[in-house]
């Protein structure tokens, strides 16, 4: 248990980062100083987050649904790295092993979604079957991608770019639902008007809908390919440093 006392504040100090963060990183000019460093920033305080509540989990219960948190968020984060690095022998053995890691997280949130569903209420410890099946959905999704870049490599201009995007939103949403999804936990830090439905609902709404705007822009008009080249440069030292 004070292993859990510590880690508590750590991990939520780490989530509210990660929501801040993300949200700059989402709102600047893309590829830009500000955007690499809050977005690499981000990915600090998301594994910290999700490996502590992956930690927090295993002391109460190896089969909680917060065991894996620390894998999920890592597959994401870390697959939308290696899309903007220079392809290389290591980028593919991390693109590799993390389509596996995606592979074992699908089959436990469907087998844990199908288990739910069968529940009296289809609830388990709060938690409705659709919660691990849309995370069970978007891995499938995100599979499909990893195996057709894993034969075919990355593709340039607005595809890279977008697949970089909604990797990146996907995790972020994970970090602003586990926040703002609980009143009690918004309550401890806004004031009681923001602790409304409506208004938790808000900040998941706006992601999804900046998210697809930027989606639109870059599939839309890719940038030329100097412009993603010296982008993608900077993500890259921005990885080494």
């Amino acid at each position: 248990m004070r292993r859990m006392h510590t880690l508590l504040p750590i991990h939520i100090a780490a989530g509210g980062l990660a929501i801040v963060l993300g949200a700059v990183a989402l709102s600047v000019k893309k590829g830009g100083t500000v955007h690499r460093r809050s977005g690499m920033l981000f990915v600090y305080a998301m594994l910290v987050m999700g490996f502590t509540a992956t930690i927090m989990e295993l002391l109460k219960t190896p089969t909680g649904p917060n065991a894996r948190a620390g894998f999920l968020v890592a597959y994401f984060v870390g697959t939308a790295l290696t899309t903007v690095r220079p392809a290389s022998r290591w980028t593919r053995a991390i693109d590799g092993a993390a389509l596996l890691v995606a592979v074992v997280l699908a089959l436990y949130s469907m087998v844990g979604a199908v288990t739910i569903f069968n529940l009296p209420g289809r609830v388990y410890n709060g938690i409705p079957f659709a919660a691990p099946l849309m995370i069970g959905t978007v891995l499938s999704l995100a599979i499909a991608g990893d195996v057709r870049i894993l034969r075919s490599g990355l593709r340039r201009g607005g595809p890279r770019l977008a697949r970089h995007l909604w990797r990146m939103c996907f995790a972020l949403f994970i970090a602003a639902g586990s926040f703002f999804s609980i009143r009690s936990r918004v309550a401890r830090i806004l004031p009681e008007p923001f602790t409304t439905g409506p208004m938790r609902a808000l900040p998941i709404l706006l992601l999804f809908g900046a998210m697809v705007y930027w989606l639109w822009k870059v599939r839309r008009k890719a940038p030329p390919l100097a412009t993603e080249e010296r982008a993608l440069a900077g993500e890259g030292r921005s990885l080494a440093s």
